[in-house]
C-alpha cells in the first residue's frame, strides 16, 4: 500500500516549538512521514513525546513552526472537514440527542448544498454504521461511555472525511468495552476505506489495528525513532491473532523500542 499510495499525507521536516513562561520548548523536530490513502497508522510513544501535538498538526488545529504538511497535495493550513478528529473525550453536547449531535455536524458541512432529507439520510447512515440506530433519540447521559464514543466516531464519519484522526479514542474505557470498540473500528475502517491516524498508548491496540506503527522518541525534541510495518492480513480477528507468531513479533518489536530504544537518537549516540 505504501508503495502505491505513499503521498496522500506528507509531512516534511516538521518542527513544533512552544513559547512558555519557562522559555522555548521544542516539542517535535525533523518529522518526516508519508501516509498512503486508506492506510491505518498508529502513533505511539511515552507520555510527553508529542503524539497529540503531531496529530493536531495534521488536523490543522495548530501550525508547525517549521516544515510542511500536505494532504492530497494541498497544504494543511487549518482545520477542514476533510480531516475529522475523534478525541478521548467524546465532546457531545449533553442537551442534544445522539441523532442531533451527529446532525449538527452534517448540517454544518452539507447544509448549504443538500436537502433536509439528504442530511437526515446521512445522519441515520452514520449512526447505523456504528450500530446505534436504536439509540438515536437518547441523550449522552442515557448511554454508556462506549456508546458515547461511537456517537463521536459516527459524527466524524458523517461528514465523509478523507482522513480520520483519533486521539486515544478508547483510552478512558474499561478493557472489555475498549476491545469491543477496537473490533468495531476494524469493521468501520474496512467498510469506509478511511485513511486513519490514531494516537495510542496501547501496544496491542496499535498492532491489532494498524498497517504501520510510528514510534516516537522521548521528548523534548521528539522525532520518529522507528516505523514498523504490521504485516498481518485483513480482516483481523483478535482471538486468532493471540497465537499468531507475526503478531507476537510485532508486539515485541514495539515493546523493545518503548522500553530500550525510545531515547532520542542523538542522546543514544
Amino acid at each position: 500500500m505504501e508503495a502505491l499510495n505513499s503521498k496522500f499525507i506528507e509531512i516534511q521536516q516538521a518542527e513544533m516549538t512552544f513559547h512558555t513562561k519557562k522559555g522555548v520548548f521544542n516539542a517535535l523536530r525533523d518529522i518526516n512521514l508519508t501516509v498512503g490513502k486508506g492506510e491505518f497508522i498508529s502513533l505511539i510513544g511515552h507520555s510527553g513525546c508529542g503524539k497529540s501535538t503531531l496529530l493536531n498538526l495534521i488536523a490543522g488545529l495548530t501550525q508547525a513552526t517549521n516544515g510542511a504538511l500536505l494532504c492530497a497535495n494541498r497544504e494543511i493550513a487549518g482545520p477542514s472537514p476533510e480531516r475529522a478528529v475523534v478525541f478521548q473525550n467524546h465532546s457531545l453536547l449533553p442537551w442534544l440527542t445522539c441523532y442531533e449531535n451527529v446532525y449538527l455536524a452534517v448540517e454544518r458541512v452539507f447544509g448549504a448544498t443538500e436537502s433536509r432529507a439528504k442530511l437526515k439520510e446521512r445522519t441515520k447512515a452514520a449512526l447505523a454504521l456504528v450500530g446505534l440506530s436504536h439509540a438515536e433519540q437518547k441523550r449522552p447521559n442515557e448511554i454508556s461511555g462506549g456508546m458515547k464514543q461511537r456517537v463521536g466516531i459516527a459524527r466524524a464519519l458523517s461528514i465523509e472525511p478523507k482522513v480520520l484522526l483519533m486521539d486515544e479514542p478508547f483510552g478512558a474505557l474499561d478493557a472489555l468495552t475498549r476491545a469491543h470498540l477496537q473490533d468495531e473500528l476494524l469493521k468501520i475502517v474496512a467498510t469506509t476505506g478511511s485513511t486513519t491516524i490514531m494516537v495510542t498508548h496501547d501496544v496491542d491496540e496499535a498492532v491489532l489495528l494498524s498497517d504501520r506503527i510510528v514510534m516516537l522518541t522521548n521528548g523534548p525534541s521528539a522525532t520518529i525513532g522507528e516505523i514498523l510495518d504490521v504485516d498481518l492480513p485483513r480482516p483481523r480477528e483478535r482471538v486468532a491473532l493471540a497465537q499468531d507468531a507475526k503478531y507476537s513479533a510485532c508486539r515485541t518489536a514495539v515493546l523493545e523500542f518503548l522500553y530500550h530504544r525510545q531515547v532520542h537518537p542523538a542522546k543514544a549516540a
